[in-house]
């Protein structure tokens, strides 16, 4: 098969951790054509979308793990599949992307994940769809609003809902005397929604990143561990990854959704869960691949490689 990926430079990738790297050997190992491309290598021209990607070699080498032939254009239906892996941040260049990369699965392009469903799917506000599973949320700009939810829960964490990698998230409680300032912040004095969602302790335990993938959840999850005197567990805010196997809990939110989410394309998801709650949905491009895979010998990139074999083939 012939795969394409929309990708970051590769110069950029950490291969020690990488998902998408992950991705890449697994693909390559099975004999599968490799092509890379930017979020700006989309082009639509002469009413085709079409991607200026480079061939892609991988080599068993650390430093110098992988060579690009000349840059060529090809029409995105041209590939038996296009994998959206472009990292966040989720901006209008992204939105602008999204745009594209639908109007080449018209022309009847492959694209995983659907586009649309990742244009339409806020990691932070996906969980509205599913309150059976979550803490007391709340989602506003105004002051008001926000203090009244701090006054009721006493001990709640703000974030916003464009954020990634677990900057400007803020845990913040009845008492703090710079709350206000931090709704200030946050919302740019009124001007842009926040999230605000009771604190769950259990985070002490992990804030697990749970994958599904074709719609079943890889029987592990990573349990993302703050550092002592954090709150955040994301592995950017310097959290530790460890590895367990789903609770019964995770298995009911992950059984619940993942057939959901595979209906609406979402091939690959990302669901945070701390304690028995759902607290984030993420689709743009969901990592742990190499840690769970490191520490429990499942193989989470031939399970992504299955899935996206066999959709591509529908």
């Amino acid at each position: 098969m012939k795969l394409a990926f929309v990708v970051d430079p590769l110069h950029t990738f950490k291969i020690y951790k990488d998902s998408t790297y992950a991705m890449l050997v697994e693909a390559d190992s099975r004999g599968h054509e490799l092509y890379v491309m930017r979020q700006e290598d989309l082009v639509l021209k002469r009413g085709k979308v079409i991607g200026v990607s480079r061939q892609v070699t991988l080599r068993n080498h650390p430093d110098e793990w992988f060579s690009l032939d000349p840059e060529t254009e090809m029409a995105l239906q041209q590939f038996d599949a296009v994998v959206m892996r472009k990292d966040p941040p989720f901006n209008m260049e992204y939105v602008t992307s999204t745009w594209l990369l639908e109007v080449a699965a018209r022309q009847g392009a492959r694209v995983f994940n659907d586009p649309r469903a990742i244009r339409d799917h806020s990691e932070k506000l996906a969980i509205a769809r599913f309150p059976q599973f979550t803490a007391p949320t709340l989602v506003s700009r105004l002051e008001g609003q926000i203090n009244a939810f701090i006054d009721e829960h006493k001990d709640v964490v703000l974030k916003p809902l464009d954020g990634h990698g677990g900057a400007s998230i803020f845990r913040v409680n009845e008492r703090d005397p710079n709350r206000n300032v931090i709704i200030e912040t946050l919302t740019q004095l009124g001007e842009r929604m926040i999230m605000a969602q009771r604190y769950i302790p259990e985070i002490r335990d992990g804030d697990k990143r749970i994958l599904l993938i074709g719609g079943k959840p890889v029987p592990h999850c990573l349990a993302r561990i703050p550092r002592e005197g954090e709150s955040r567990g994301n592995l950017a805010a310097g959290g530790t990854g460890v590895a367990r196997p789903l609770t019964e809990r995770d298995k009911e939110i992950a059984g619940a959704l993942g057939p959901d989410l595979m209906s609406r394309g979402l091939l690959l998801v990302g669901l945070d869960v701390i304690g028995d709650y759902l607290t984030e949905v993420n689709v743009t491009s969901p990592t742990c691949f190499q840690e769970i895979t490191q520490q429990t010998g499942f193989n989470v990139a031939g399970m992504f490689v299955d899935a996206l074999e066999n959709a591509a083939r529908v």
